[in-house]
Formats: structure tokens, sequence, C-alpha cells
């Protein structure tokens, strides 16, 4: 396990603006857990990778559980970052489930996501 300070989410690792998001849907390559639907694209030019966390209002009305949710997935990334092998990769994890999972449920899974994206990249 590496130190604490290699467990942060900067701002530099945050994916925000809309023409990123907007091509980061349109040529990324998409993937489902139980819990959650993805998106990922590599070979971006920024050094490091960036995460997106969304979780929608159709599911949950109140922002007091949308923004659980988000912790919860901000955290479980923030933990496991280092899994994802390459670098300069976006991902965008959005929530698709109608209750609220359990965060070790939620860890187990962006951990499998960051496998499956290790594999496909390394596979290329």
């Amino acid at each position: 396990m590496t130190s604490p300070q290699g467990h942060t989410l900067p701002k530099e690792e945050r994916l925000c603006g809309k023409t990123t998001v907007a091509a980061l849907i349109s040529d990324g390559k998409w993937g489902t857990t139980e819990h959650l639907r993805f998106c990922w694209a590599a070979g971006r030019d920024t050094g490091h990778n960036r995460l997106m966390v969304s979780v929608p209002k159709k599911f949950f009305k109140r922002a007091v559980r949308r923004n659980l949710l988000k912790r919860r997935l901000r955290e479980s990334y923030r933990l496991q970052k280092e899994r994802l092998a390459a670098t300069g990769v976006d991902l965008m994890l959005a929530y698709s489930h109608a209750e609220v999972a359990d965060f070790r449920i939620l860890y187990a899974e962006v951990g499998e996501i960051l496998d499956r994206i290790t594999r496909k990249i390394t596979a290329q």
C-alpha cells in the first residue's frame, strides 16, 4: 500500500468542461457493473488520469442521497487509483441503480472497473 499522500484527488485529476465531457461520451468505450455505468477513453495527453462522477436526479430526488453516493464513488476511486496502470485515461462513473449501495459494494465495483480498463489498455 502506498503512503496516504498518494491517495489524493487534486483538481487536475477531475474531469470537467463541456467539450471534454462531450468528447469522452462520444469517443469513449462504455461498460457496466451491477450498480454503475462507466465510460472511459485512453490516450489523452494530460499526463494523469481524470475522473468524473455522476448520480442522476432520476433515481435520487434528494441532493443528500446524490451527494452521499458521489462521495462514496470518489473515495473508492481515490483509494484504488493506482490499479489503473496507464496514464492519460479519462473515466466517467455514472450510478445506475435505484437504491443506495454500501461503500464496500461500490469499492469492489470501482476496483473491477479499473482492472477491466487496465486489461484492455495492456491488450492493445
